[in-house]
């Protein structure tokens, strides 16, 4: 069985193998650099397991310039064997390097597990990435998530419970033997939480404190205030600890400070006024976003457009004043900026102009 600690260092492993291809594809940009800085910086482990891959990388290149490791060699050595006995895998591997020194005998067969085990974690990177198996920390280390700009991400924790990031987001998520911790420390993020019994879900999130056994909710950082939507179950949802002079304990389900909300309703928490009363709202036009979609009911343009430009490569500005109480309803793609365009120009005195560095919205 697989101890806790050797869980957190296969998925630092995992993370560590992300960094080095994205940064092997070519040189990082400024905000990678600033996030692959502060993810070496988060442990000391991080940073042996990125210097690992990097030295598995080197030893790959050298071991593959060798003609004893070149795709004739092991050709011909196949079909020279052709006529023997079946044998097992792993001495045939090795025998046609038998006679190679004992140093690089060593180096060669660490390379070829190492390269097996990298090979492996690539490519259920590749291929897996809707949602990815991540192996959370059970002890002190904590597995760090973000996105970029116009990103999303989805992750299956080990518990079995689904986390997905929106754009521009940023979480951290801690498990230990009595409760599963997350801090939500920008953006966006869908919870699905697998149940457990005796293992509280706990979210932190700005100003909001979430407790969750086995649920589905949506939670979203705001300027000032923390927005919290039930889309399946039902939750505990108070001010955070993290703000003075209320508790931490996390048996606190049905203290006075914690309001329960159910399925289909959404509480925004503010440092200033509590306790707060949930509201009724649709969830699922508020997940809309885990398709790639913003939905609007009869919402004033600056809304629709600040939502939007949480996706856009180019920033929207409305110019007009008057135009920005404009009513729109309407579902709209977030990676589709041209469908959205000619869906304004398409309102009766609006004009769209697009340049460079931004999209001008005004009256015509």
């Amino acid at each position: 069985m697989i101890s806790n600690e050797e869980q957190v260092r296969a998925a630092i492993a995992e993370q560590a193998g992300e960094w080095f291809v994205k940064n092997d594809e070519g040189p990082l940009d400024a905000r990678d650099s600033v996030a692959l800085a502060a993810w070496l910086k988060t442990s000391p482990v991080h940073v042996e397991k990125f210097l690992a891959v990097s030295a598995i990388a080197r030893d790959l290149r050298e071991v593959g310039a060798a003609p004893e490791f070149s795709v004739d060699a092991v050709v011909a050595a196949a079909r020279a064997e052709s006529d023997t006995p079946i044998q097992p895998l792993w001495p045939r591997l090795i025998a046609p390097v038998r006679e190679i020194s004992s140093r690089r005998w060593l180096t060669a067969a660490m390379t070829m597990a190492a390269l097996a085990v990298l090979s492996f974690g690539l490519f259920s990177w590749r291929n897996s990435r809707p949602i990815a198996p991540v192996l959370a920390p059970a002890g002190a280390t904590a597995l760090h998530f973000e996105t970029r700009h116009g990103e999303q991400l989805s992750r299956r924790l080990a518990d079995g419970s689904v986390l997905n990031l929106n754009t521009d987001s940023a979480v951290t998520v801690r498990y230990d033997k009595t409760e599963r911790l997350v801090t939500l420390t920008s953006g966006q993020a869908d919870f699905e939480v697998a149940h457990e019994t005796g293992r509280a879900f706990r979210v932190f999130a700005g100003s909001a404190e979430v407790i969750a056994i086995g649920t589905k909710f949506d939670v979203r950082l705001e300027q000032d205030s923390t927005v919290v939507t039930v889309v399946e179950g039902r939750i505990a949802v108070g001010p955070s600890p993290m703000l003075g002079n209320l508790g931490t304990g996390s048996s606190q389900n049905h203290s006075p400070r914690f309001v329960q909300v159910s399925a289909d309703q959404q509480i925004r928490v503010t440092e200033a006024e509590w306790p707060a009363t949930p509201m009724a709202v649709d969830a699922q036009h508020t997940t809309a976003w885990l398709h790639r979609e913003v939905v609007f009911d009869h919402e004033p343009l600056e809304r629709v457009v600040a939502e939007f430009n949480r996706y856009a490569p180019q920033p929207i500005e409305i110019v007009t004043p008057a135009l920005r109480h404009l009513q729109i309803s309407g579902a709209f793609a977030t990676d589709d900026t041209d469908a959205f365009i000619a869906f304004l120009r398409s309102l009766k005195g609006v004009r769209v102009e697009v340049t460079a560095t931004r999209i001008r919205v005004s009256q015509q």
